[in-house]
Order: structure tokens, then C-alpha cells, then sequence
């Protein structure tokens, strides 16, 4: 019913150039991908905010060529993913990637803030590729075949991305002090 719904919006925004419409797409999707971008980031809540922006301004420019060969959502994501690798690709110019700093403001606001920072830390050791694999399957609760459209990359590799993924989050987890009996 969700996505006859997100259909029946985008249809609206194409041809009639509804932006309420496509204000309810706004309001439907952006904790979902702000969320995905907090933990692509780390953490960064302010960089999560701006990618978040810069997703919905491309799809709003771009809605046109939504073709519904896949769910709005997986479409949406991968728009997200592309910017979160084009920043990347512009960061990479003057950074390296892993000189980011974890925004610290507004995680004191949230509970169990060192845990938290723990589960920011630790996703800064894997890949992009595998952050975001961790990041859509076990936070976004996104199915390997969705990811794999996202990413553009076989479900195997998925898998594969989630394995290693794991396998690294579980070593420097237990490195820190998290035995898995919490």
C-alpha cells in the first residue's frame, strides 16, 4: 500500500508539479535517510542535515526519471548513496576520509552516549562500502536485494560486505570492552 501511495505522489509532483506532494515524500523519508547519513558520517549531525538536503534537492530535479523498476525508497537511496560518495570523492581532494571528527553536541543529548560513540567509532573502521552495507541492512532494515540496487553491486557482494563488516565491528567491539553478553 506504501508504495501505491509513493507512486500516486510522484505522479503528482511529475505532472502536475505538486510540491505538497512531494513535501509528503519529505516528511515520509527524511528520518530515514538523515539516519542513514548519521551513520554513513559517523555521527556528524550538521553533514547528515546537508546530505540529507542535497538528496531531496536531486530528487526533486531529477523525479522525473523515476521509472518505478524499483520501490521509491531503493531509488531514493541510491540518490543518497551517490551523494554521500560524491562528498566523499570532493573530500578525498584535501582529506583523507578518516580524519573526520564525530560530532559530540548533539549526542549529549541522546542516551547512552558512550555507546553510541563506540558504534560511531567502530563503523569508522570498515570500508565505505561496508558502512554502508551495515548501515542499510542492520539500521534501515533494508533486504540485501534492495542494497544491492542501491549500491549497484551483486547481492553476493552484499552479503560478502556484511560479513567482513560484521567480522570487524564484532573484533573492534570486543577490543573496547563489549564481550556480547550486553
Amino acid at each position: 500500500m506504501s508504495q501505491i501511495n509513493d507512486i500516486s505522489l510522484v505522479a503528482q509532483v511529475v505532472v502536475f508539479k505538486n510540491t505538497r506532494a512531494f513535501n509528503q515524500l519529505v516528511q515520509k523519508y527524511q528520518s530515514p535517510i538523515r539516519r542513514f547519513f548519521l551513520n554513513l558520517t559517523c555521527g556528524d549531525s550538521d553533514l547528515s542535515d546537508d546530505l540529507a538536503q542535497d538528496t531531496f534537492i536531486k530528487a526533486y530535479t531529477s523525479i522525473a526519471t523515476f521509472k518505478n523498476l524499483s520501490n521509491f525508497s531503493t531509488w531514493l537511496y541510491r540518490i543518497a548513496y551517490n551523494v554521500f560518495y560524491d562528498y566523499i570523492r570532493s573530500r578525498k581532494e584535501t582529506t583523507e576520509l578518516d580524519s573526520r571528527e564525530v560530532d559530540v553536541t548533539n549526542s549529549v543529548e541522546q542516551e547512552n552516549v558512550g555507546q553510541r560513540m563506540d558504534i560511531y567509532q567502530s563503523l569508522e573502521k570498515l570500508k565505505e562500502v561496508e558502512r554502508t552495507c551495515i548501515t542499510l541492512f542492520y539500521m534501515e532494515d533494508v533486504s540485501i536485494d534492495k542494497i544491492a540496487g542501491i549500491v549497484g553491486i551483486p547481492a553476493g557482494t552484499v552479503k560478502s560486505h556484511l560479513s567482513r563488516g560484521k567480522e570487524k565491528l564484532a573484533i573492534y567491539l570486543k577490543q573496547n570492552g563489549y564481550d556480547g553478553n550486553r
